[in-house]
């Protein structure tokens, strides 16, 4: 440790290339598209400022599109944390010696493109795939479900994509509990879900506040997976901007709209902050 912070010490900018390459790529662009949205720009140049571009998706449409876009960030958070936190429990205190074995099978499907996936659910869901023959084949269904190009299809890809950015910050928090709290908490007469609710969960909090906003901030971007699993069906914020910056190559509008996007996605970000924070902040406090 010591060593390692010596040599840092040594060599202070050891940083400045991935501070250049985000200066370059990441930050410099997204003030231009934030620029671009409030200025005035003809085939004569900048004509100063201007809030139309603003104004023209303050409207139900658009507005609706982005609480879509939330409700569907919402909910595939809330899905990958009901189902991660009981997988991370298992592979943190049940998984043993096949711990290994099974944290690298959770992330294996990195290692494939992403397209892949897509495609190889699309023979999962669709009416003549692998769910609907399993449930007509044990005579519980009489006539193929339509699950592809549907909401549900959308939420299912969700979950299985951003499952893993879940399981692993709460796995993580996890590998770190001192289980003699457990054994005293049972000891003292508490039931598992006592000891889970008040014990368990509130010191592996901030695992699940990471894996909360590892899931919730690019999920309520995500235009891919509505795309391709639901059919265009239902628009979200990615498909929107996608449509203003690929299709109509308005750039402007589109970064008018990411500029509304994201404001709201901060504030609501900031409120779910707040609130896993104070979570945290009580979770020596029992009653």
């Amino acid at each position: 440790m010591k060593n390692s912070l010596s040599s840092s010490l040594k060599h202070p900018y050891i940083g400045i290339p991935a501070l250049i390459w985000q200066l370059l790529f990441l930050y410099i662009p997204l003030l231009i598209t934030i620029a671009c949205s409030f200025l005035h720009i003809t085939d004569q140049g900048i004509q100063g400022l201007t809030l139309e571009k603003i104004k023209y998706f303050l409207t139900p449409l658009y507005l609706k599109v982005i609480g879509f876009s939330l409700l569907l960030a919402i909910v595939n958070a809330t899905l990958c944390f009901l189902v991660g936190y009981p997988l991370a429990y298992f592979l943190a205190f049940t998984g043993k010696r096949f711990k290994n074995l099974l944290l690298f099978l959770l992330l294996i499907p990195f290692w494939t493109n992403f397209l892949l996936h897509v495609y190889a659910w699309f023979y999962v869901l669709e009416r003549e795939g692998f769910i609907n023959n399993l449930l007509i084949g044990w005579k519980i269904l009489k006539q193929p479900l339509t699950i592809l190009y549907s909401p549900a299809a959308i939420m299912i890809m969700m979950l299985y994509f951003y499952l893993p950015f879940m399981v692993l910050p709460i796995y993580s928090s996890l590998e770190r509990f001192n289980t003699s709290l457990i054994e005293a908490s049972l000891d003292l007469g508490a039931s598992w879900w006592q000891t889970f609710r008040r014990i368990i969960l509130p010191l592996t909090m901030r695992g699940v506040r990471a894996g909360f906003f590892l899931t919730y901030i690019p999920s309520f971007g995500e235009f891919v997976i509505p795309s391709l699993m639901g059919g265009d069906k239902m628009m979200f914020v990615g498909n929107i901007i996608s449509e203003f910056t690929l299709v109509e190559g308005s750039d402007s509008f589109g970064g008018a709209f990411v500029v509304i996007s994201c404001f709201i996605l901060i504030a609501t970000a900031l409120l779910f902050y707040k609130i896993l924070g104070y979570s945290i902040q009580s979770r020596g406090k029992v009653k």
